[in-house]
């Protein structure tokens, strides 16, 4: 009875003391570790790639869309759906699942795909929808833009609903629109455009894209904003 006593003892401490060491190891000191490495070689992906407007404010993140919406007439009516602010360039639609208090413009809280088949009849009607407001919303009393010349990621989510970037080629539909709401030349906009078009990651690796953010920011200080 003493021996299997003295055997249950020496196993308890072992295991409180493995406890112990692993926790000190793994809850302390491998955190430290990796925050400070990350802190010192790569601060700006380690606190959230945080984009700032030139004044010292942050205004988003680079990882993260969010919307350019108009104030809605009544903030406390859940149902009524915020309409476009045509000034900036528009992001892809949102899917996002949730809202939170911390950025109300983009729905954060879960993200998603709606998951439904290409001829799925709810889905058709919301993308013939979405592009005729994209024609109609683009189009400038000399620039019409035609369905034809929609990009598919105009009128449709990303797989996790929050993307911050959009094709070259919405970018560049929007040019016409963002210049004449903006009082500035079609060229200057397109400009910035292509200043903000970043190419294949590594050369070869993904598409080329335009973060929404960082074109809007670049934008407003065009127009002195």
């Amino acid at each position: 009875m003493n021996t299997s006593l003295k055997n249950t003892a020496r196993l308890l401490g072992a295991g409180l003391r493995a406890l112990l060491v692993l926790s000190v190891v793994c809850g302390v000191l491998y955190p430290l570790a990796v925050t400070g490495v990350a802190q010192a070689f790569f601060s700006g992906r380690a606190d959230g790639s945080e984009i700032g407007d030139g004044s010292g404010r942050t205004v988003g993140s680079s990882l993260i869309g969010q919307r350019y919406d108009l104030p809605k007439q009544d903030p406390d009516d859940p149902d009524e759906v915020a309409k476009p602010d045509l000034t900036w360039f528009q992001p892809r639609p949102s899917n996002g699942l949730g809202s939170n208090s911390v950025n109300p413009r983009y729905s954060l809280i879960l993200s998603g795909a709606t998951n439904r088949a290409a001829d799925d009849a709810g889905l058709v009607t919301w993308v013939k929808e979405a592009k005729a407001a994209v024609v109609a919303d683009n189009s400038t009393p000399t620039h019409r833009v035609r369905a034809e010349d929609v990009p598919a990621d105009a009128v449709t989510s990303s797989g996790s609903g929050l993307d911050p970037h959009i094709s070259p080629a919405y970018a560049r539909l929007q040019i016409h629109r963002v210049a004449e709401r903006n009082g500035l030349a079609v060229q200057r906009v397109a400009k910035l455009v292509a200043e903000h078009t970043e190419g294949r990651a590594l050369g070869f690796m993904g598409e080329p894209r335009v973060n929404v953010l960082e074109l809007n920011i670049a934008l407003r200080e065009a127009t002195g904003g």
